[in-house]
């Protein structure tokens, strides 16, 4: 009515009456004005008592109304509206406060940090928003709290703090949500519009001009969120979530990472108290370690012993050091890390908690999606599918370049927990022995792609051919990655019985082990199929595995005695069985590690005898023996002082290399020949001639380099690099050190050899 003052009931009165005498149905005037049929709807019956201007002016623009009967709506709505604060009131009331701020907070520093810039960048057009997520216990609640109180200074229209509950059967929803923020912004509840979406403009309308710090704790996803983020104005939101919340767009991303070992023990000592840390530094150390250098998994542990003032920190440690123990020593109070677990494990759909459980069945420090598809009988999409979306949910860890996964370690102990909850040990043994016997499939069709005597037009036997790695590149990258894998399938396939597989696929890793000798484990996986091969009553294949064992004792882990000890066994099993090829294998492995042990005239008359044996022999296998023997007794000759017979002799083995060997690839050959070129630069230079000595040398680094063998090209330039300096060549201190360096890493015994000549070359350039 003109001039009077419309009762909230007029307006719904009024519109209902413009609409229909506009010929409108509420579906067309909704699509006109861009207002919900359900936000229209509600005013219509009073439900909505004062729509925000520029909604009725929308309205009024899609009815054509003039400029009258626009003022005359307007003026219907404005009663129902909220009232507006005076500048003395505007700071938000204390029903959504902060909670209390934890007072031995510790570290995240930089996150710190970043916080208080976006705050102090936070303007009228932009609304900053930090999005607080990852795996359970890693304090992101604590974090958001801490950091609130950090910047409440800079937020003086208030604070508030929303607990959206997204771990709960049912989270809290984004109208109940929208409903207590704008009861903390002093709209009774009789003055809430109904709608999600009205609420949701009423709150931005409210928030828009004040400079407010909003803490959502707990979300569950971007649905819930989304309608609560203020849409304009100089506010700072802080979402924690265990989700990604990947779909929130224009936020700021801090990524929590677990403690660092010495954060971990100072969050320990400021809940504990100096004094007992001091006390017993190492179990403080060890403590940290034992909780993964979670925030939660420490404090539960430092919260336990506060309770317990008189009883050590090593006593703890011993009973968190039982892996089956963890987990149960990981509470206090009704602070249990078991609890915060369950609470994310409980949100996941079946299939993604059957990946999650079995994973932790894997072996080593990661795993594949195909692993992890294998273990829980998934295809490689769905088990690619659950693990991001256990990524995303903070119970997995992706690696930055890898298609590859890994768990936290308390996460790993729950998970294994749950299989045998819910699996049994039954359907665990099932599960693994599938998995074992696909994994050795693989595994051997994979390293038979490094054998020279592997038929390449047989069945390659994989379990999986049209999956299975197509050449030597993508086979050695498979075995490389998958090392823990079939090293643990190997053992389970040894400690069954299924001794044949065991052999088989050690039998085909033998050409493969040549180019990692680095591996410690090589020793493990000979040592098994050697005792498997006994266990078939093979001798031969007994004497063939006991062979390469002393070869792994000799080469891998530098133990020339255990050497001794498989190979005299392999000497006897292989006469035993008459086959000439092993016993002249036997005689030369032997002869390395009695060398290795200074038994140098003994290693000499084995050597010989291993010739011997050998040359009487026309097969392939013998003439490839041969040069090996050939080369280790040159290198034993100029070791003992000889050098110009070593000349002669790795001269003869370069012959053989030259003429080729029937039924071998020239590329195989051309390793042999790196080996003989390599001795001949070592004879060279012992007998000084070193200008002759370094294109052999390097010939026989770039042939080791092109084969990807470190093993075997970290020696060789070792061997270049002591002969450049012997020149006083530039490059002689860069290849020294190179060399240096990647001996360290593959734990070579030479790296000491390299520091010394490094050290003369030092002592050289000073004159000393």
């Amino acid at each position: 009515m003109r001039g009077g003052t419309p009762s909230t009931e007029d307006f719904g009165q009024r519109l209902r009456s413009l609409r229909v005498r506009a010929g409108l149905s509420q579906e067309a005037l909704s699509h006109a004005a861009g207002v919900s049929v359900r936000a229209l709807a509600d005013m219509e019956r009073g439900r909505t008592r004062g729509p925000q201007r520029r909604t009725v002016e929308a309205l009024a623009q899609a009815l054509g109304l003039d400029g009258d009967e626009a003022s005359d709506l307007e003026a219907a709505a404005a009663p129902g509206r909220p009232r507006p604060r005076t500048a003395e009131s505007r700071a938000v009331p204390v029903a959504l406060a902060l909670p209390r701020d934890v007072q031995d907070f510790t570290a995240r520093d930089a996150a710190l940090a970043q916080l208080l810039d976006l705050a102090r960048d936070a303007g009228a057009n932009r609304p900053a928003v930090s999005v607080v997520a990852g795996q359970p216990g890693l304090g992101k609640t604590a974090f958001a709290v801490h950091a609130a109180h950090r910047l409440a200074p800079h937020f003086p229209d208030g604070q508030l703090a929303l607990d959206l509950h997204g771990m709960d059967a049912e989270p809290t929803t984004p109208r109940d949500a929208l409903a207590r923020l704008l009861g903390a912004m002093g709209i009774a509840d009789a003055e809430l519009p109904a709608g999600t979406d009205d609420r949701a403009s009423l709150w931005r309308s409210l928030a828009a001009d004040r400079r407010l710090l909003l803490l959502l704790d707990n979300a569950t996803d971007e649905a819930q969120v989304g309608p609560l983020l203020p849409g304009t104005g100089p506010s700072l939101t802080i979402v924690t979530s265990r989700q990604a919340l990947a779909g929130l767009t224009s936020v700021h991303r801090c990524d929590l990472a677990l403690l660092r070992r010495e954060e971990a023990v100072e969050l320990l000592t400021r809940i504990v108290g100096p004094e007992r840390v001091r006390a017993e530094p190492q179990a403080a150390r060890d403590l940290a370690d034992l909780c993964g250098h979670l925030p939660l998994a420490v404090r539960i542990a430092g919260q336990r012993l506060l309770s317990r003032p008189h009883e050590r920190l090593g006593k703890l440690v011993t009973r968190l050091a039982a892996e089956g123990r963890r987990l149960d020593g990981l509470q206090a109070g009704s602070l249990r890390i078991r609890a915060a677990f369950a609470l994310s494990y409980r949100q996941l759909s079946t299939e993604s908690a059957t990946f999650l459980r079995r994973a932790a069945l894997a072996a080593g420090a990661d795993f594949s999606p195909e692993t992890g598809a294998l273990l829980a009988g998934l295809s490689y999409d769905e088990a690619v599918a659950c693990a991001e979306e256990l990524t995303d949910a903070g119970l997995l860890q992706s690696d930055p370049t890898a298609e590859r996964y890994r768990f936290h370690d308390l996460l790993r102990l729950y998970a294994a927990e749950q299989v045998e909850v819910e699996d049994g040990p039954a359907v665990r043994d099932a599960v693994l022995d599938r998995t074992a016997r696909w994994m050795l499939g693989r595994a051997t069709a994979a390293a038979l792609h490094f054998d020279v005597d592997h038929d390449r037009t047989a069945p390659s036997g994989d379990p999986d051919p049209d999956g299975a790695p197509a050449g030597r590149q993508d086979a050695r990258a498979w075995l490389e990655a998958e090392r823990a894998q079939w090293l643990a399938a190997l053992r389970r396939a040894h400690d069954t019985g299924r001794h044949r597989q065991v052999v088989d696929t050690a039998e085909a890793m033998h050409w493969f082990s040549d180019l990692n000798q680095h591996w410690e484990q090589w020793v493990e996986v000979f040592r098994r199929s050697a005792d498997s091969a006994r266990a078939l009553g093979s001798r031969r294949e007994e004497a063939v595995h006991l062979n390469y064992l002393a070869w792994a004792h000799n080469l891998c882990v530098h133990d020339p005695r255990a050497a001794l000890v498989s190979a005299d066994a392999a000497l006897v099993a292989a006469r035993d069985s008459e086959d000439g090829l092993q016993e002249g294998w036997a005689l030369g492995y032997g002869a390395g590690a009695l060398q290795r042990l200074g038994r140098t005239q003994e290693a000499r008359t084995r050597l010989h005898e291993a010739a011997g044996c050998l040359a009487s022999q026309d097969s392939p296998q013998a003439r490839l023996a041969e040069l090996t023997i050939l080369n280790t007794l040159g290198t034993l000759l100029r070791q003992i002082g000889r050098p110009a017979e070593a000349l002669d002799i790795h001269r003869r083995s370069e012959r053989i290399c030259r003429a080729g060997v029937p039924g071998r690839t020239d590329e195989l050959i051309a390793l042999y020949h790196a080996v003989a070129r390599q001795q001949i630069g070592n004879d060279l230079a012992a007998l000084e001639r070193w200008h002759e000595a370094e294109p052999p040398l390097r010939k026989a680094l770039a042939s080791f380099e092109a084969a990807q063998m470190p093993a075997w090209a970290e020696q060789a330039r070792l061997d270049l690099g002591q002969v450049l300096g012997a020149l006083g060549h530039p490059e002689a201190r860069r290849t020294l050190t190179a060399a240096h360096d990647a001996l360290a890493v593959l734990r070579s015994p030479r790296q000491d050899e390299a520091a010394t000549a490094l050290a003369a070359l030092d002592q050289a350039a000073t004159g000393s």
